[in-house]
């Protein structure tokens, strides 16, 4: 067998190690008969996504995956990210944002690249990188910029806080229609997290998860400790299991609200044993975080409270209701509260997120 013999546009191909059918099998990229090796698998397009963070918006861009995987059914996928864990293994080249992977992608020719950050350094590398299509966002003059006429609606969005209030559209509309597609319901794909861990938890009765963090950084998203207790008594009273959930930074928090109200805090832990946590619960109440994209991605009930927000980005797949304060935020998309009259989140009550759990439980 001769060096050009050799299958580099095969799937299994690594260059470095032998592939596995040859491991497993001592095939080689061509029989002794001059016919390709029946594992050979070509790739017949090259695909790069591009999205780093947040760790959430990884996981609600996931969906396009199940269109990549049916528009082109050939392609090798890579993904570039902040978080690698978050991307399922339907990708087949899951990269960390660093030096060693944009020196790994400033070698290979893509025939697709799909930008949906307007983080400068991914318009920069979007720029920068050899691809034969480029969708998305890039950089002009400095600026994140969008690479075609699909981007200019989801760029405008950013710009201008009346235009994202009149937009009508959720965000998976707005990524497909980014990347040349329309939106059919794709559901979100989780990885497959593995944790053994068993809770103390009462299964015979309903369990609600209280995720009461919202990232350090947003702090005009919080809900008032006093609801999150009345709330809690309101459902232990009903007899529903509660359990508290949150990260490092919520723990002290959610040690005071479980000793003030009677609910369950196991603590807080590693990704997939926070996911396996998560996933003890029937319904779980949450801001727009993390935990609430795991929710989605786990088929679970949800309860969503927003404020700042134009509630028409999120696509909760029927999975529950968006609440949102009974007077009117007046600091749209702002990480802080700059209204001095009214704190909005206090007039979201607890009375209105308990009846609607009731709502979504009597379905």
């Amino acid at each position: 067998m001769n060096i050009k013999d050799i299958k580099t546009d095969c799937r299994l191909f690594r260059g470095d190690i032998p592939c596995k059918p040859h491991k497993q099998y001592g095939v080689h990229c061509l029989d002794e008969k001059g016919n390709d090796c029946k594992y050979y698998d070509k790739i017949r397009e090259k695909i790069l996504i591009i999205k780093l963070g947040a760790a959430g918006d990884v996981i609600r861009t996931t969906p396009l995956l199940h269109k990549f995987k049916n528009e082109f059914p050939g392609a090798k996928i890579f993904w570039l990210t902040h978080f690698p864990s978050m991307v399922p293994n339907l990708a087949d080249d899951i990269l960390k944002f660093d030096l060693s992977s944009i020196t790994f992608l400033k070698s290979v020719e893509f025939d697709y690249l799909f930008n949906l950050d307007k983080d400068k350094e991914a318009c920069a590398l979007a720029l920068s990188l050899n691809a034969k299509n480029k969708k998305g966002f890039i950089l002009k003059n400095g600026n994140p910029f969008p690479a075609g006429k699909d981007a200019e609606a989801k760029f405008m969005t950013g710009l201008f806080d009346d235009v994202n209030k009149a937009n009508t559209k959720n965000y998976l509309e707005e990524i497909f229609e980014i990347c040349g597609f329309g939106y059919s319901g794709e559901r979100y794909i989780l990885p497959e997290f593995k944790s053994d861990k068993v809770w103390d938890v009462d299964h015979s009765k309903k369990i609600v998860g209280l995720n009461i963090g919202c990232g350090g950084r947003w702090t005009s998203r919080l809900w008032p400790d006093e609801h999150w207790i009345k709330l809690t008594e309101q459902l232990i009273e009903k007899k529903y299991e509660v359990i508290f959930l949150g990260g490092e930074q919520e723990d002290e928090k959610n040690k005071f609200l479980s000793s003030s109200s009677g609910g369950k805090y196991f603590g807080y832990f590693d990704l997939p044993t926070f996911v396996n946590l998560m996933n003890q619960c029937d319904l779980i109440v949450t801001g727009v975080t993390m935990a609430m994209h795991i929710t989605l991605g786990l088929n679970k009930k949800i309860v969503l409270l927003n404020n700042i927000f134009n509630p028409n980005e999120f696509e909760l797949f029927g999975l529950g209701k968006i609440i949102q304060p009974d007077k009117e935020c007046k600091c749209f998309f702002s990480p802080t509260c700059t209204n001095d009259d009214y704190k909005c989140m206090e007039h979201l009550h607890p009375e209105k997120v308990y009846a609607t759990i009731e709502e979504l439980f009597s379905k």
